[in-house]
């Protein structure tokens, strides 16, 4: 049995998953055909496992690099999932559809499961691209974010579980007013707060009984807004990346990137310059915060020891990379990014090339470069997990 972190590496449209040892890069398992759900990612469960979602079968699949077979549970689900998500035990899990390859969103099914009674229901709530939290344990509550218009929908994950077959249309029974444009979400089990990043800063609603009142908003305190919200499960505290300069995604060179950090005990807000391009997912190691900025300049492994930047690791170009000229994510390769909560290893690819940098995040030294049989197109997606590490506090999928 394994107690070092392993690093699940999903090529998502080639459809192939590896899981290696980390530093030595030894794979310990590997599954073909898989075409994971990139945007809804990785979600951390208890004992080091993950759920996912393959897109191409429609199944939740839950992973056990340290059982007796990798794929301990698969789960039909509708697709294309879009967020997952769920409670802080591990038990009940949500994912939401969303567009998928499509030019808009058309998919209204939520799917519920229960990996302790294995149970199973679909139901159809809105069309859109729906962020999803479960909040609480016996009386747990299944919390959409919809967009334009906007609101958080509230529902008994009971209720959910309980619907007949064929799909039927849910009721919320509670709406709480939300902005239009939010798209990050975080829930925070401790204080049962959930929180959206929108234009005007960080909404954040807490449970009250069935339903959720809100709170104070956060603001960024910039000229940009975040795209992207984390909880960080090593202390109380959010992360985003807040993105300004110019609208136009054909001019993204010039988007200006801060890091950008709310400590929820103090209620301090903290921000760090790191510099233009394409900045957008994070990962948390240890002692750093790891994220990857993509520029036509060189990109580079931008590491903070707190908000300081502590290294700047340069990366090597990426054939296919983003161009001045073009957007940065049609038809296009990028990096992902991924670390343990416990451990100082940090992980990110390079797209189209198969790679993967296993850097030391004390260090900013390559420890080891990883060559998959896979392209790993588009960046591909990671997760890093220790089978005690804690990744499991920040119940939304990544």
């Amino acid at each position: 049995m394994r107690t070092d972190p392993v690093l699940f590496v999903s090529d998502h449209v080639d459809g192939r998953v590896h899981v290696v040892t980390v530093p030595e890069g030894a794979v310990v398992g590997r599954l073909d055909g898989r075409h994971l759900s990139e945007h809804a990612g990785f979600l951390a469960l208890p004992g080091g496992r993950v759920a996912c979602v393959d897109d191409r079968r429609g199944e939740l699949l839950v992973l056990d690099p340290h059982g007796d077979r990798l794929v301990e549970r698969a789960v039909p689900v509708a697709v294309p999932a879009e967020h997952l998500a769920c409670d802080p035990a591990g038990r009940l899990l949500a994912v939401t559809t969303g567009l998928g390859d499509n030019a808009e969103p058309w998919s209204d099914l939520l799917t519920v499961v229960d990996l302790v009674t294995h149970e199973v229901a679909r139901v159809r709530t809105r069309v859109g691209e729906p962020g999803v939290t479960v909040v609480g344990g016996g009386d747990a509550l299944v919390v959409l974010r919809h967009r334009e218009p906007g609101a958080l929908a509230v529902h008994r994950f009971a209720d959910l579980l309980a619907a007949p077959p064929g799909c039927p249309a849910v009721t919320p029974h509670a709406l709480v007013p939300f902005p239009d444009d939010g798209h990050g979400d975080a829930h925070e089990p401790a204080t049962e707060r959930v929180f959206a990043a929108t234009g005007e800063g960080v909404r954040r609603v807490r449970r009250k009984g069935d339903t959720f009142v809100a709170e104070a908003v956060i603001p960024w305190e910039a000229p940009a807004r975040g795209w992207y919200l984390r909880l960080d499960t090593r202390r109380p505290a959010l992360w985003s990346t807040l993105r300004g300069g110019p609208a136009d995604p054909l001019r993204w060179p010039e988007w200006t990137n801060q890091a950008w950090r709310h400590d929820l005990e103090t209620g301090r807000t903290l921000r760090t310059d790191l510099g233009p391009g394409l900045v957008f997912r994070l990962a948390l190691t240890r002692s750093r915060t790891a994220f990857t900025r993509i520029h036509p300049a060189g990109d580079e492994l931008v590491l903070l020891d707190g908000l300081d930047v502590a290294r700047r690791v340069p990366l090597p170009a990426m054939d296919g990379a983003p161009r001045p000229g073009g957007t940065p994510w049609d038809g296009v390769q990028r990096r992902a990014v991924a670390a343990s909560p416990a451990s100082d290893w940090v992980a990110v690819t390079r797209g189209g090339h198969g790679e993967v940098h296993l850097v030391d995040a004390l260090t900013g030294d390559e420890a080891n470069r990883l060559r998959l049989p896979t392209p790993l197109h588009h960046g591909g997606h990671l997760a890093l997990r220790g089978r005690d590490d804690g990744a499991e506090g920040d119940p939304v999928g990544r």
